[in-house]
């Protein structure tokens, strides 16, 4: 039997139900449950919040289900990356990342040798972290339409010391904002993402997205990525397996070894664990039903004539040919509240050649190193609001809708020339509309 909600809006003639209808507000935006989540699913989203929120210990200790962190990691818990459900930021003057991390590959695109295919920035007492590394901007200017200049930063990422012996020529490093994990259940259960694929752009209009396979962690087998900024993972309960490994050091039957490399194990190994695994199969359920819980924010101002003129623009550019409005949600996710939903994440969870500028030379998975996710758009403009914060793009570089729409390079490169030739006015109106989503 479907939830309430989802049959008033059937009663409605809205179609199929929409979904991306929470109305919470504040802080708390990004963080409620779907509205049609089952009471079964509510007590389990509960549970999940609690093992996403709080902090991991070392062990041994007394909360059997919370140790095990470590001996490197990068946080002490998900909601330290994942501020509210919402983004992270990058580091401000000399603190140690959080919200962002580095991903490494080795010049042939496999893990480093010696540092593996993450860098932990912290460790337990009693061991180093892997690295010290320093962020600084690099500025430069771009002029619009009428005179207006826009101040654009990209990152400048130094590793100032390594701990366990320097890495292989060649290292490629790819910075990763923590992006926000709000509707998440919503976007697992979409269907048909090939069906929006053109990688030859048959249809001649210079968009070539296409999908990234990967391999499902429980399947086995090539399926279409759809989470992280490359679009590399196939699931949320992978993604929440890797970001436990990667980012805390906790072990899970999806990822049972240890974070750290053989060749770290000489100053690694003696650390106690927390179990094997240390994250175990009523961890990882209740996580996995937390992060398919989370709702998405509902649309604000949709009703404003300003907001209406940018939405015209925002499709006259061919924004929506990448950052499409609506999307449907299958019949067979294992929630069947989410089960023949129409939501509107401004995505088509494609990866696109995004150009040189955004590149970070890093394939992933058939990713290339131009290639970026498109990323989803709703809940946009609560940003500000949920994480104090409006860091965009996968490495936080954009502090602004406006700087970010000017990184937009590759198959995007008209849709940016055609937002820096707007008037001012017009500008200020497609931003804006981007603010209600």
């Amino acid at each position: 039997m479907k939830a309430p909600v989802l049959l008033l809006l059937a009663a409605l003639g809205a179609g199929p139900a929409k979904a991306d209808s929470i109305t919470a507000r504040g802080r708390e935006s990004f963080a409620a449950f779907f509205t049609g989540l089952s009471r079964q699913h509510r007590r389990e989203f509960a549970v999940g919040n609690s093992f996403f929120t709080d902090n991991w210990v070392a062990a041994p200790a007394t909360a059997a289900n919370r140790d095990g962190l470590g001996p490197l990691f990068h946080a002490r818990s998900c909601s330290s990356c994942h501020v509210s459900d919402g983004r992270g930021a990058p580091p401000s003057g000399d603190e140690v990342m959080t919200g962002l991390l580095l991903r490494l590959s080795a010049a042939d695109g496999g893990p480093d040798k010696i540092y593996g295919g993450q860098l932990a920035v912290r460790a337990l007492p009693g061991a180093e972290p892997e690295a010290e590394v320093t962020v600084t901007w690099i500025e430069s200017d771009v002029t619009l339409a009428g005179g207006e200049v826009v101040k654009l930063r990209r990152p400048d990422i130094k590793v100032t010391r390594w701990n366990y012996g320097e890495p292989a020529a060649g290292l490629l490093i790819g910075p990763r904002l923590a992006p926000p994990v709000f509707g998440g259940g919503l976007l697992e259960a979409v269907k048909g993402v090939e069906a929006n694929a053109d990688p030859d752009d048959k249809n001649g209009d210079g968009i070539s997205g296409r999908v990234n396979m990967v391999t499902d962690g429980v399947k086995k087998e090539k399926v279409s990525g759809r989470f992280g900024w490359k679009a590399n993972v196939a699931t949320l309960r992978d993604q929440a397996a890797a970001a436990f490994a990667g980012d805390l050091g906790i072990t899970s039957a999806e990822h049972p070894d240890e974070n750290y490399t053989p060749a770290q194990a000489g100053k690694l190994a003696a650390f106690p664990d927390g179990g094997k695994p240390e994250a175990d199969k009523l961890v990882m359920d209740r996580v996995e039903s937390y992060l398919r819980g989370l709702g998405a924010p509902a649309r604000r101002n949709i009703e404003d004539a300003e907001v209406k003129t940018g939405e015209a623009l925002f499709r006259g550019l061919n924004c929506a040919a990448c950052h499409l409005p609506e999307l449907r949600t299958g019949e067979d996710h294992p929630f069947e509240e989410l089960r023949g939903l129409l939501i509107h994440p401004y995505t088509d969870l494609l990866i696109h050649d995004m150009g040189a500028d955004l590149a970070d030379g890093r394939p992933d998975g058939e990713a290339t190193g131009t290639e970026w996710r498109t990323a989803p758009l709703w809940g946009l403009g609560l940003n500000a609001t949920v994480n104090r914060n409006a860091f965009f793009l996968h490495d936080g570089r954009a502090r602004s809708a406006t700087e970010a729409i000017l990184w937009h390079g590759g198959e995007a490169l008209t849709s940016r020339e055609g937002f820096k030739a707007l008037g001012k006015e017009q500008r200020a109106a497609l931003v804006k509309f981007l603010e209600s989503l």
